[in-house]
């Protein structure tokens, strides 16, 4: 069973254009049976002017139509030179409309009001205001980071990290930026938790390594003072070093030792001089590049940047992943700004309507280009008739108005010349 014919959304524009056609054509007819009838009327002036009136309005409405005809086909069907105008020019045309609609409307004070009438911050504040949008608007962007991370994991966009990173971390702001850490740091104290486990795992190795410490301490002092040497004091100068090592690593373990306050003095220097000293930031800097040039911190950081690239894809699956959550958390504090910072939303809306100043020409063109590639596109047929169901009724009133104007400027001339001269020419 075949399914009923989609409505004609132009059926409205149809009737309309039909019913003023049929109007503009009867006037036409109309006048061609009343210049008829006047010729069968008895000689005289009265008969004489209609004559011209009735002839000049037939003229007029003839003209009217052909001119009208020729914008959408060809008049009876005829090859007449620069007839169906529309359907021969469609491609001139819909470029033109591209160039009008580029140059006319589209241009930087039209687009500069709408921003100003818009307010893109108040729009977006209002999108980030509603938690359930931005819920939403959160998952579809973590949907995307699985697509982005892939296309990071190319070999090419690896090189590309591997290159960038040395530079990222030892340029001018490197040595600032571990300045603030250290100082962070220890303004919380955790720099002596890091030196306590520093220590903590210096006596682990030691233990763990006793034997092969005592056995390597001991082939040392055989190596330096001889087998007799070695075989009548190796071992008791292993056990005294060993001994002494761990006795100083029990001293600095004690919170207030003395080695502990050095360490934190000297870290106070240091950040001092990275903050004040050029020459010793280029110096880290240089430390930092060489430590990450080097293959086995390379292959590193590529293994770590893998397990979280996996770590982050497999976060960003989940609807109630942290990645979500965060994207969230963020949207909803840029909501916050803009709701209570003017200063911000202006900030943002400047910064709009920068951006589509800059891309304004290039819009611009692309636009010209865009519309009449779609005009090109269209059936000609379609065209025409798109066209003519929106002008043609205008258009059936410049047939209306020529044959009304022809009859009322042929009567005129008549009467005025047949004044002046006392006869005129039928």
């Amino acid at each position: 069973m075949q399914g009923s014919p989609l409505p004609d959304p132009d059926a409205a524009l149809r009737r309309t254009l039909s019913r003023h056609r049929r109007f503009a054509t009867g006037l036409l007819v109309l006048m061609a049976t009343a210049m008829l009838g006047a010729y069968a009327l008895p000689s005289g002036y009265w008969t004489d002017l209609a004559q011209a009136a009735t002839k000049a309005g037939l003229v007029g409405g003839l003209a009217d139509w052909f001119a009208v005809t020729a914008l959408f086909r060809r008049p009876l069907g005829l090859p007449i030179p620069h007839t169906a105008i529309i359907p021969a020019q469609k491609a001139r045309l819909g470029r033109g409309l591209g160039r009008f609609v580029a140059n006319h409307v589209f241009v930087e004070a039209e687009v500069r009001g709408i921003l100003t009438r818009l307010d893109p911050a108040a729009v977006l504040q209002r999108f980030l205001a509603d938690p359930a949008t931005a819920r939403h608007s959160a998952a579809a962007l973590s949907g995307m980071l699985p697509r982005i991370l892939r296309t990071l994991s190319d070999g090419r966009a690896r090189r590309l990290l591997v290159r960038l990173l040395p530079r990222m971390v030892t340029g001018p702001a490197a040595a600032r930026l571990v300045a603030r850490v250290l100082r962070a740091l220890i303004s919380s104290g955790r720099h002596q938790e890091v030196f306590g486990l520093a220590v903590t795992q210096l006596k682990a190795v030691l233990a763990a390594r006793e034997d092969s410490l005592r056995e390597a301490i001991a082939a040392r002092v055989r190596a330096e003072g001889g087998a007799v040497v070695g075989w009548l004091a190796g071992a008791t100068v292993a056990k005294r070093i060993l001994a002494a090592l761990n006795a100083e690593l029990d001293k600095v373990e004690p919170d207030d030792s003395a080695l502990r306050v050095a360490f934190a003095e000297w870290v106070a220097q240091e950040i001092d001089r990275l903050e004040t000293d050029p020459e010793r930031a280029a110096a880290l800097g240089r430390v930092l590049r060489g430590a990450l040039a080097h293959p086995s911190v390379e292959a590193w950081l590529l293994d770590v940047w893998d397990r979280l690239r996996a770590a982050l894809t497999a976060d960003a699956a989940r609807p109630e992943g942290r990645t979500v959550a965060l994207l969230s958390g963020v949207m909803a504090n840029a909501g916050t700004l803009l709701a209570e910072d003017p200063a911000a939303r202006e900030r943002f809306n400047l910064a709009v309507e920068r951006i589509l100043m800059t891309l304004l020409p290039a819009a611009q063109t692309r636009l010209v280009d865009f519309i009449g590639g779609v005009v090109e596109s269209w059936d000609t047929e379609t065209v025409t008739d798109k066209i003519e169901l929106r002008v043609g009724r205008d258009l059936q009133y410049v047939r209306v108005n020529g044959t009304l104007v022809g009859f009322l400027a042929g009567g005129a001339l008549f009467a005025v010349l047949t004044a002046i001269f006392g006869h005129v020419a039928q």
